[in-house]
């Protein structure tokens, strides 16, 4: 046993001679009740005597604790117990009798505990159990049927007798891509998990809220939730990245007003994202119905209806977004919005492409009024070009006391319907006086204003001010586009002027307010994404952009130019000449020996012998103040004669000139 230790012999009995003084003196000290029964003292003899001497040297009670320690040394000397190790083990035994004790006491309590907690959460899940059968359900929008396709593509269908034949110089759609047949968007028991997923990720973070209906659409589903009493709408704003998190999307938008509802709206992205395809806006019956000239393709709404916007009506459009958001794949949609709606005759195009990457390949088509403009101060003159012809546009709408452009053309087409013609007042004192023709809308397309306001920044900011401003009624339209929405490109001076405005994914909130005058941008999941300010619109419209692939638009452009061939006005690219002034007339075109056409203008007149101004003006292919100029230029340096009361000129130089 740990308790007894084996001792020698001699140190046993010395134990036991202890122990036997010592109790032997210990019951002569203190069994005095026994005196009467014993024969002797207790203790005997040496107990009497030893016990005394002991109390004489220590007193009886000191005599009484050294006896018990020399009893307890000699029965330890003598058996081989350890008080140490009995200690311990006495130790031992308390202890796990306290710890048996305490567990019990504590398997108690925490039984009692349970019992109440699980009360409680019984009393709890109950409560939610009936607040969620009390509750209405979730309102899910019904998906967006297929999008109505128009009488144009049942058309297009049937197949010619024959193709090199067409029956109108619009494009046919079988030029584009067809969209591909996708899959349901998001069912309605994913709608209702993540409605129940953000109640709880909101109320995790302090804010409670009910998700009313839940509207999928093909590429995000907006949830409108209304907020409990107390909870403003800057809590939920503010906790935007941290529920975005929670629920792992990339990026959440929140509208905090929706039109006609009390509630707000978090727009969360799908977790399969549908690609929107051109073909499928142009060939929608919206499209088709639009009686714009003017029609673009924007995309589809959140819902996955068709968003058709009216360029004329906005009257001018401003797009920004950063590299890969999608804004030069949606210039290209708007463009083929237009070559898909209109012909040449109606809609003429002045393509500025500084990059000369993205609108180079719509060189050729007999839409351009001009050639691709990639040099910034031909780009300037353009836009002068423009100025110039805005005026000459009022100066004749002044003189036929219309209106705007729909209306003067109108005019035109009432005279030819009833076969007379109305002479163009500027060539009245010509002598040749020329008939006034109907007039085409001009689109002119900017795809990066930043480099062109880098080289002529001033010059044309006043000219883009002056357009926006006044061009509307003329016909001219602006689309500006730039990648670096900041305050030194987009001034304050073009946006006042240009109210319709189309902002892609951009990286701050600071760009989103430059191009919007509020945030939202920043939010938005690029590839197409868009926010889309409407002319007169307090909030902007969410719309995913329509995709078009760069063979489809090869496609398109080369269909196009077998058509027919462009008729380009060479004075748009022209510098405009000091002296013409503001009323210079259309082009802005120079005049004068100066002129590099003059030399060509005079061997025409000295090769036909007819010093007219529209031979000139067929001839070369230039505006008719351009061709006047020239004719006058002739007859200062003694070419031709001064005209004659009949009108008509002679030729004062031979045939052939050494």
């Amino acid at each position: 046993s740990p308790l007894v230790d084996r001792r020698p012999i001699a140190i046993a009995l010395a134990g036991f001679a202890l122990l036997i003084l010592a109790s032997a003196s210990l019951e002569a000290l203190r069994l005095h009740s026994l005196r009467a029964e014993l024969p002797l003292a207790p203790g005997g003899m040496l107990g009497a005597a030893l016990g005394a001497w002991i109390a004489g040297l220590a007193g009886h009670t000191g005599a009484t604790l050294l006896l018990l320690a020399v009893a307890a040394a000699g029965l330890s000397l003598f058996t081989g117990v350890s008080w140490i190790a009995l200690a311990e083990h006495t130790g031992a035994l308390l202890e796990s009798l306290y710890a048996l004790v305490v567990g019990t006491w504590e398997r108690r309590r925490d039984r009692r505990l349970g019992e109440l907690a699980r009360g409680e959460r019984d009393v709890v899940v109950e409560a939610e159990k009936k607040r969620e059968e009390d509750a209405p359900p979730l309102v899910i929008a019904p998906p967006v049927p297929e999008i109505r396709k128009s009488e144009r593509v049942q058309r297009e269908k049937q197949a010619p007798l024959f193709e090199d034949l067409p029956d109108t110089p619009l494009p046919p759609l079988k030029l584009l891509d067809e969209p591909q047949r996708e899959s349901e968007l998001v069912s309605a028991e994913t709608l209702e998990y993540t409605s129940r997923l953000i109640e709880k990720k909101l109320s995790d973070f302090g804010v409670s809220v009910k998700v009313l209906a839940a509207y999928p659409g093909p590429v995000i589903t907006r949830y409108e939730i209304e907020p409990s009493v107390g909870v403003k709408g800057s809590q939920i704003v503010n906790l935007v990245k941290d529920l975005a998190r929670a629920l792992s999307v990339v990026a959440i938008r929140v509208v905090e007003t929706i039109p006609g509802k009390s509630c707000m709206g978090l727009e969360i992205p799908n977790p399969h994202r549908q690609t929107v395809r051109l073909s499928e806006i142009l060939g929608s019956e919206v499209y088709h119905n639009a009686h714009s000239a003017l029609a673009l393709a924007l995309g589809k709404d959140i819902g996955g209806h068709p968003v058709i916007a009216d360029l004329g009506k906005m009257p001018h459009l401003l797009v920004a977004g950063t590299t890969g958001s999608g804004k030069s794949v949606a210039i290209n949609a708007m463009i083929l919005s237009l070559l898909y709606k209109s012909e040449p005759r109606h809609v003429r195009l002045i393509l500025v492409d500084p990059k000369m990457l993205e609108l180079s390949v719509y060189q050729g088509i007999p839409h351009l009024l001009a050639p691709v403009v990639t040099d910034m101060k031909q780009a300037a003159n353009a836009l002068g070009w423009c100025v110039a012809e805005m005026d000459r546009r009022y100066r004749l709408m002044s003189w036929l006391g219309v209106r705007n452009l729909s209306g003067y053309n109108h005019k035109i087409a009432e005279a030819e319907k009833h076969g007379r013609t109305i002479e163009d007042p500027n060539t009245l004192e010509s002598g040749e006086p020329q008939p006034l023709k109907s007039m085409p809308v001009i689109v002119v397309v900017i795809d990066e204003l930043a480099d062109l306001m880098m080289v002529a920044g001033k010059r044309v900011e006043e000219l883009i001010a002056r357009l926006a401003q006044k061009a509307r009624a003329a016909g001219i339209h602006l689309i500006l586009a730039t990648q670096r929405p900041s305050v030194d490109v987009i001034t304050g001076l073009i946006k006042a002027n240009i109210p319709a405005r189309i902002a892609f994914q951009v990286s701050s909130r600071v760009d989103a307010r430059t191009i919007l005058d509020q945030g939202g941008a920043e939010a938005l999941l690029g590839a197409g994404d868009m926010l889309y300010l409407p002319l007169g619109a307090g909030q902007p419209q969410r719309v995913h952009g329509a995709f078009v692939a760069d063979h489809e638009v090869h496609k398109v452009v080369e269909h196009l130019k077998s058509l027919a061939a462009p008729e380009y006005i060479e004075e748009v690219l022209e510098p405009a000449a000091p002296e013409d002034g503001a009323g210079a007339g259309v082009n802005g075109e120079s005049g004068g020996e100066k002129d590099p056409l003059y030399d060509q203008a005079v061997e025409i007149v000295v090769r036909t012998r007819r010093p007219s101004i529209s031979l000139v003006q067929r001839h070369l292919r230039i505006g008719y103040n351009r061709a006047a100029r020239l004719i006058e230029d002739m007859e200062r340096s003694g070419l031709v004669s001064p005209m004659q009361s009949n009108g008509n000129r002679e030729v004062l130089v031979p045939a052939k000139v050494d």
